[in-house]
């Protein structure tokens, strides 16, 4: 149409008597507005109830849940330990669509408006109200950030009303009250979030933790070739790149005060342990390489540290397994699982509840208080964080949550290697090609490497820490300029080779060479 067929159409009649046309700019930033300082008023609630039952995380959550696998590691793969954060910002951005929409149709048809915004809070109610660790008053953060979501919009409304009438003019003004009100939201928001979504602290929930005395205590770690070969991951991970893979938005927050580990299923003797029971009882210290089950060929969630801990195999002894138990199922704090065969946790090795790493309480971002370290096992199925109960079970009886999902029940840690240098683009002359390669429980006896499709090379071994740690290795290289292709594999103590055919992550983990492209000159 032509501009002679444009009209002012009646605005909606609202108390104020505005007869203009308003703003759908205006009424979507109150919408927004209103649903900012309803996610504030939520997130802080939440703070005080479960910080898991933020409305927003919640929801992250229940999505996470109920992805395919393939996407879930599509996330991984290609966003790594972003994936949690974008998965946030699409949800908030989500909820700020609808909560514009709901603006819009609220300045005609308020209920319509209203209406929308209670079926938001109610998704976030049953998304929080249904998780596997759900507590009584999950449903409160949900329920009080709509009510305030609403009571803004109406209060917003109020003010678009109170504006005088001036035809079509008002499709380019928007109320300041409303653009402050925005701005607040936004504001108020993200403080909340900052201030009750957890960080990466170590015990800040409970009083300061005093680590008791290893009653087999490892030995020195020897050095590292990373004093002398440039670029190749240091023997020992630094606890701030440790990496860091789980189901957990929000990361739990655990007093040490009220923590409980419940050991119980198929067992004689069942019994629960405090947290001082648990410093209580002999540990040991034990250097491990843990491994995610997601990490690609030539991938970085591996890491490897000096674990304190007491053997899962005294607790079990203490409770005394059934003859028919096959696994022990391991639950967090937040409701996640994992399954765990019986029969590894009993075969001698230095499994562990452990309650520091490095030298140093775990940190919140790694499991404080306790976390179960299986050497040997990919982490999903042996390193719950934030423990809090054994169940001695059956794989028949109780599937864990990534086993529902897919993968494979055992999971054992599979011989790789990775290529830490070169990579890209080097100059020409001397130069070393180095890396790291592992076997958990199996230990690492030889690492070859192969320059384009000359012969296959033994590289040089760094220290033997033992059969559950990684191993150093390089090989010196005269680099000549032009494109070249490194590959390297690694042998068990065994003599047994990685597996050279291309595997995918799913359902046990990856196989494959790793391979690097790299230009000289």
């Amino acid at each position: 149409m032509g501009n002679s067929a444009r009209v002012a159409m009646p605005g909606p009649a609202l108390s104020g008597g505005n007869t203009g046309k308003v703003s759908r700019t205006g009424s979507a930033v109150a919408g927004i507005g209103a649903a900012a300082l309803g996610a504030a008023a939520g997130q802080l609630v939440a703070f005080l109830v479960n910080p898991a039952a933020a409305p927003i995380v919640a929801v992250g959550a229940a999505i996470v849940d109920r992805v395919p696998t393939p996407l879930k590691e599509w996330a991984v793969a290609t966003l790594g330990t972003a994936d949690k954060a974008v998965l946030i910002g699409t949800v908030v951005v989500g909820v700020a669509v609808l909560s514009a929409v709901a603006g819009i149709l609220a300045v005609r048809r308020p209920a319509v408006g209203y209406g929308l915004f209670a079926v938001i809070g109610l998704i976030g109610l049953l998304a929080a109200a249904t998780r596997p660790a759900a507590g009584q008053l999950d449903w409160l953060p949900s329920i009080v950030g709509t009510a305030v979501a609403i009571g803004v919009l109406r209060l917003e409304l109020r003010w678009i009303a109170d504006r005088p009438g001036q035809g079509p003019d008002t499709r380019t003004g928007i109320d300041r009250r409303i653009l402050i009100t925005g701005a607040a939201g936004l504001v108020a928001a993200g403080a909340a979030s900052a201030v009750s979504g957890g960080g990466t602290a170590g015990p800040s929930v409970s009083a300061p933790v005093t680590l008791p005395t290893a009653a087999t205590p490892a030995p020195g770690l020897p050095a590292g070739l990373e004093a002398t070969v440039p670029d190749v991951s240091p023997l020992r991970t630094p606890i701030e790149d440790f990496y860091r893979i789980d189901t957990a938005l929000v990361l739990p927050r655990v007093s040490t005060d009220t923590w409980t580990l419940q050991v119980d299923g198929m067992v004689a003797a069942p019994f629960t342990l405090t947290w001082a029971e648990l410093l209580a009882m002999p540990m040991i210290e034990r250097d491990i390489t843990l491994t995610c089950v997601s990490n690609p060929i030539g991938g970085p969630y591996i890491g490897s540290t000096r674990f304190l801990g007491v053997r899962v195999a005294d607790l079990l002894r203490r409770a005394q397994p059934s003859a028919d138990a096959d696994q022990v199922l391991s639950s967090s704090v937040d409701g996640f699982t994992a399954s765990t065969p019986l029969a590894v946790l009993l075969d001698g090795r230095d499994a562990m509840v452990a309650v520091a790493m490095d030298g140093q309480p775990l940190t919140q971002l790694h499991g404080f208080p306790a976390r179960l370290v299986t050497p040997g096992l990919y982490g999903y199925v042996g390193a719950t964080k934030w423990l809090s109960r054994l169940k001695v079970s059956t794989f028949a009886a109780d599937e864990a949550y990534w086993t529902q999902r897919g993968w494979s029940e055992n999971g054992p840690v599979k011989t790789a290697t990775r290529i830490d240098t070169p990579v890209e683009r080097i100059a020409p002359g001397k130069a070393m090609i180095a890396g790291v390669a592992w076997a958990t429980h199996r230990g690492v006896g030889k690492v070859e490497v192969q320059v384009d499709n000359g012969p296959w090379t033994v590289a040089r071994l760094g220290p033997d820490v033992g059969l559950d740690y990684w191993r150093q290795w390089y090989l010196p290289w005269d680099a000549t300029s032009g494109p070249h292709r490194l590959t390297a594999r690694a042998y068990d103590a065994s003599g047994l080779p990685q597996i050279e055919a291309v595997q995918d992550v799913l359902p046990d983990g990856a196989t494959g060479y790793h391979v690097v492209q790299v230009n000289v000159g």
